[in-house]
């Protein structure tokens, strides 16, 4: 009999084939399973005869539970966390409940396995011994742009997740502040039947979503080669834009140091946003 304790365990992310010994057996002992999407997750449970009391826990209902949730897991129960793919509290709830187990000293034990990002870098082609992972951008394309500005001068591989509505509109922005010749590697559906892994720049990865409507369709893991010029450009353009922020608006000094520098404006205008920002606080 397994010990208490939260058992943090991942799931196959398509390919039900990737679903660990291991992980199937913990669920099975386990008291109870949290899972995600209760209805998503049952069809996994009842492929592995899984038949352990589930629980609906989302972001909706997480604080809510957690107390009766800690409670149980003190009386020496044991209670196993699943996302809807992959390994829980990557861009899923779960989070408060691990750290207040934590802070309470109940054992919290992981029982790896998929994960989207880990697997897409890992056959991406791109440097994978330095590594920052950012989720999913912003919704909004102001804020979106001023985020990837902020990470124009990143020199460690970048991973992104984005949904196939947005995909177009995140590789245009991408283009217009990290440049269009920059490397990037689009990992679409990985595990699943139209599983594909396509290492561009980043705008013929654009013009080959755009080609086809299946391309925009999926679930997708963006990572993209961090910046590999030299930064001297970059500090030039950060002094140039500081001097003319003092009597110029953002637009204003963007358009004015692409002249100065012969630049990009767009990437120069979402670099004195950023400049103008940490100015103001």
């Amino acid at each position: 009999m397994i010990s208490a304790g939260l058992y943090v365990v991942a799931t196959p992310i398509g390919n039900l084939e990737d679903m660990s010994a291991r992980a199937v057996r913990i669920l099975n002992e386990v008291d109870l399973i949290l899972a995600e999407d209760s209805r998503h997750s049952a069809k996994l449970l009842q492929h592995f005869a899984i038949s352990t009391p589930v629980q609906a826990f989302h972001e909706h209902n997480e604080q809510r539970l957690e107390p009766k949730l800690l409670e149980k897991l003190k009386s020496s129960q044991s209670i196993a966390l699943i996302s809807d793919a992959g390994t829980p509290l990557i861009n899923d709830p779960g989070y408060q409940l691990v750290a207040a187990a934590h802070e309470q000293g109940i054992r919290v034990i992981p029982v790896p396995g998929p994960s989207a990002l880990i697997s897409a870098l890992s056959v991406s082609g791109l440097p994978s011994d330095r590594f920052v992972y950012e989720g999913f951008l912003p919704n909004k394309q102001v804020a979106r742009n001023k985020r990837l500005a902020e990470l124009a001068n990143e020199q460690r591989t970048l991973i992104f997740y984005e949904v196939p509505h947005r995909i177009c509109a995140c590789l245009q922005d991408m283009i217009d502040v990290f440049g269009s010749g920059r490397i990037a590697t689009l990992a679409k559906e990985i595990t699943k039947h139209f599983e594909t892994i396509r290492k561009d720049s980043l705008t013929e990865i654009l013009i080959w979503v755009q080609e086809d409507p299946v391309h925009q369709k999926g679930e997708f893991v963006l990572i993209v080669h961090g910046n590999t010029q030299n930064t001297v450009e970059e500090l030039e353009a950060s002094r140039v834009l500081k001097i003319l922020l003092r009597s110029l608006s953002v637009k204003e000094a963007a358009s004015t140091a692409a002249e100065i520098l012969n630049g990009n404006k767009n990437r120069l205008y979402q670099l004195a946003l950023t400049i103008k920002d940490k100015q103001e606080k």
